[in-house]
């Protein structure tokens, strides 16, 4: 199960003041039903840059996807469950998995089912992650890092994966932003 995750929204009333517009966990949760406890939780998104603040819509309340909208931005967390939840499935099994997993997030062609590593993906985006809990490997073409608690990655568009290799579920937070492709 996904860790709830609650988000505090402002605005503005008639007068122009600030207020608050909401006050609760995020409704938007993209759970892979293959892999419970793994999943996306999308806070907030922008469909333009410069974004607007006007209106009191809730901009996360769109279809979930892995990339942010043509000159927008997405803020999320994701929680990556332990790798060993996994050691009973062959490779193909995992792929396959991996492979569904990102076409149900409108990603089919971020992912890269030609790399032997599950979960390998790349997207025409610059990613700020944080690491907030647990511990997880970033993993890339030519090599890895890992990762604990307040560590940060400027994910530039390149190929990578996520493996948590812990004993608890990794959660992260995420802002992407549109970029050009590469």
């Amino acid at each position: 199960m996904l860790r709830p995750v609650r988000r505090v929204v402002t605005g503005h009333d008639g007068a122009g003041r600030s207020v608050i517009l909401s006050d609760g966990a995020s409704p938007h949760l993209l759970e892979n039903p293959d892999q419970p406890g793994r999943g996306l939780t999308d806070l907030w998104r922008t469909d333009t840059t410069p974004a607007r603040n006007d209106g009191g819509d809730d901009a996360a309340d769109t279809r979930g996807t892995l990339s942010p909208p043509s000159q927008g931005s997405v803020f999320r967390f994701f929680q990556i469950m332990p790798e060993r939840e996994m050691a009973d499935l062959s490779a193909e099994e995992r792929q396959r998995r991996d492979a569904e997993s990102f076409a149900r997030m409108g990603a089919a062609a971020a992912h890269d089912s030609a790399s032997g590593q599950p979960g390998m993906h790349k997207t025409d985006t610059v990613d700020y992650i944080v690491l907030l809990s647990g511990r997880v490997t970033m993993i890339l073409d030519d090599g890895e890092v890992d990762l604990q608690p307040l560590d940060v990655v400027v994910q530039r568009g390149t190929n990578h994966a996520w493996v948590n290799r812990g004993d608890e579920p990794a959660v992260l937070a995420g802002v992407l932003i549109d970029a050009l492709p590469l």
